[in-house]
């Protein structure tokens, strides 16, 4: 039974949902996720044939638990689901992007029956690969550290390992009290924990909003004396359970989270999660007789009984959809969560670099980068510079990000100010520059993440289908391309960054194309123009006269996607477009040193680093295209996932610059540098 179906069998969800709460007029993420599903969301009284719907067991529920005894309708409870944002809803007022709607009661009051309940009792984890997706979905939990909440620090240091983790929660929450607990369970808690490791550490771990000072917990500094520690610091929690020796409950999601890391957590509430042999329950629930696997309990809660929401593609998904938004979101913070001070970056750019880097702090920009770099010290930065603008010999004492465009990058050009969706952001070098590792090096090198091989193949597939480059300029199809063994040379701009850096002996677009020939005399050889050649705006022309007898075709502004189709092979210096061959699974013959050269998927006939190796084409699109960049979505106006920037481009739903785009650029780029004196 799939997770659609099974939805659509317990919904039980009248198509009206009214309700008596303005925190619920104002929640328009519900009112959407509603509309998504089928319902409609509304104010006021209900009529014949409707439902209620009210906020799990908030302190307003009442009323419209009291409305639906009255009139005697469906009463209909949300609630978070557990993977919920990167901040708590109380701290920044972020919306979710899961829910559980509950027709039956709601996940954490143990009295009753819930619709996860019945979901993890009743579903046949048997008869589908819901187990199997439950299992990858953990690891890539694990692999891109990510929980409920996560605005954590993943870099902060946990205790030393071999600790017990106490679960400390906030005082007066509901599923405390519908857990069958109360605050003296947090004191016995405590004390048998001290009882059952009386030489071990004891570690409390505090609950996020009283670390933020939203709401009171059950243990402070008076509880830490001897071996019992406050843990406050914002740390991973997946790294805290990797440490822990046990983990102690009353009904946090912790708990949950502790049996997908292995853990048996002795549990002294009756959560969702308690009853299914997973855990060492001090309160028996006696009809919860199934014994679940972690991945079925994982199954039930996080695939089969939420709804989950795709913020940039404004529809319901399923969790992996949701998985890859959350993972851009949280990588943006992590990164940008200190601020940037940014220097080198031309004025037009500011604006989508303010929007990159910039929506927890904005950004500082700095036109010299010494002085860039002492302000990033002094603010305690991090320093961002655009990568072909770096000094020589500049050794930045600030942590340093170089900045370049992605390789899905626009429908246009960068000369034309045409805004990027994609950037990359590189702490050890930059892709172009062979002399140094780069990160994109580190990734290329390194182990592909749970579910990375089969992302990367699907977004390869798309990428072919769709036809998609750097810029997507269109262009005309050569139809009567001659017969024979086909060559396509792509030119590029020749004092770009990639050539200066990446460039063997050949150096000029005349130059490959000379050795081209000289090593196939008898091919075709089809000669395409760089765009920015093309326009005008860079230079790498080469004079009609020369071209004469030394190419078959030149192939002026025509697409490349369709060039790679009708070609057997590829020649280049550095030109993206032998990535993108590589791509479309032809023999590519590189004469520089481009990141894609040395890892044994290219003929390389020029020098190449001595640290790359082997690597697939799985791995090398997956580090290109989905670890090394960022990825803004011009539409919702967030961090997303590649495949929402694919979306984008093949559908063409991008802000399309007009005329006047250069002088609104400059004036953006102008406001953004000011935008520090605002927010």
């Amino acid at each position: 039974m799939s997770g659609v179906d099974f939805h659509a069998e317990l919904t039980g969800v009248p198509r009206r949902l009214w309700h008596q709460n303005l925190s619920l007029l104002r929640d328009h993420r519900l009112h959407r996720m509603l509309a998504l599903a089928g319902h409609e969301l509304r104010l006021g009284l209900p009529r014949p044939g409707d439902g209620v719907l009210v906020w799990g067991r908030s302190p307003t529920a009442w009323r419209g638990e009291a409305l639906a005894r009255r009139h005697d309708l469906p009463l209909i409870r949300v609630e978070d689901a557990f993977l919920r944002s990167l901040h708590p809803g109380r701290a920044k007022g972020e919306a979710p992007i899961g829910l559980m709607i509950d027709p039956v009661g709601v996940h954490f009051d143990a009295s009753q029956l819930s619709r996860l309940e019945e979901v993890l009792a009743r579903a046949d984890f048997q008869q589908s690969n819901i187990s199997d997706r439950a299992s990858a979905a953990i690891a890539r939990i694990h692999h891109i550290d990510i929980s409920k909440y996560n605005n954590f620090d993943p870099g902060l240091p946990v205790p030393d390992p071999g600790f017990v983790l106490i679960v400390d929660q906030t005082r007066n929450d509901a599923a405390i009290r519908y857990s069958n607990a109360s605050e003296s369970t947090f004191r016995d808690m405590l004390a048998t924990a001290m009882r059952d490791h009386p030489e071990a550490r004891i570690v409390i771990r505090t609950h996020p909003e009283t670390a933020l000072g939203l709401r009171p917990g059950h243990f402070g500094t008076g509880n830490a004396f001897g071996r019992v520690t406050l843990l406050t610091a914002p740390v991973s929690p997946n790294r805290l359970l990797s440490a822990a020796a046990a983990v102690y409950t009353v009904s946090s999601q912790l708990g949950f989270e502790a049996i997908l890391h292995g853990h048996r957590p002795r549990v002294f509430g009756q959560p969702f999660y308690a009853g299914w042999g997973l855990t060492a329950d001090e309160q028996a629930l006696p009809r919860r007789t199934r014994k679940l696997t972690a991945p079925q309990l994982f199954a039930g809660a996080m695939i089969l009984a939420p709804l989950w929401y795709d913020p940039c593609r404004d529809r319901l998904c399923p969790l992996e959809d949701a998985l890859d938004q959350l993972e851009a979101e949280t990588h943006a913070f992590r990164e940008d969560r200190q601020g940037h001070v940014a220097t080198g970056m031309r004025l037009w750019k500011r604006g989508r670099l303010q929007q990159f880097f910039g929506q927890h702090k904005a950004l500082r920009f700095c036109d010299n980068p010494g002085e860039a770099d002492a302000k990033a010290m002094a603010q305690g930065r991090n320093l961002l510079i655009w990568a072909g603008k770096e000094p020589e010999g500049f050794a930045p004492k600030s942590p340093c990000l170089r900045v370049e465009d992605g390789f899905l990058r626009s429908r246009g050009l960068g000369a034309d100010l045409v805004p990027p969706l994609s950037l990359v952001t590189d702490d050890r070098g930059i892709y172009y520059d062979p002399t140094r590792p780069s990160r994109l090096d580190a990734l290329i090198k390194g182990q592909l993440p749970p579910g990375g091989h089969a992302r990367a193949l699907t977004l390869l597939d798309r990428l072919r289908a769709e036809g998609l480059s750097k810029y997507n300029l269109g262009g005309g199809a050569l139809t009567d391309l001659p017969k024979g063994h086909r060559i396509l040379v792509p030119g590029q701009v020749e004092d770009d960054a990639s050539i200066l850096r990446g460039a063997g002996t050949v150096r000029t677009n005349l130059a490959l194309l000379r050795a081209t020939r000289s090593a196939n005399p008898d091919a075709v050889l089809i000669y395409k123009p760089h765009p920015d050649v093309e326009a005008g705006l860079r230079p790498g022309a080469i004079a009609a006269a020369e071209l004469a007898g030394l190419v078959d075709v030149i192939a002026e502004r025509s697409d490349p996607a369709q060039l790679l189709g009708r070609v057997q092979e590829v020649w280049t210096m550095t030109s993206l477009l032998g990535f993108e061959a590589l791509v479309r699974g032809l023999p590519v013959t590189c004469l520089g040193a481009p990141f894609y050269a040395g890892w044994g998927l290219t003929r390389d006939l020029g020098p190449v680093p001595d640290w790359r190796g082997t690597a697939d084409l799985a791995t090398l699109a997956h580090a290109a295209l989905i670890a090394y960049p960022r990825y803004f979505d011009p539409v919702s106006r967030r961090p997303c996932p590649p495949e929402v920037t694919l979306d984008r481009l093949a559908l063409g739903m991008i802000p399309h610059p007009g005329p006047a785009n250069r002088l609104l650029a400059k004036l953006q780029g102008r406001f953004a540098s000011l935008a520090h004196l605002w927010r």
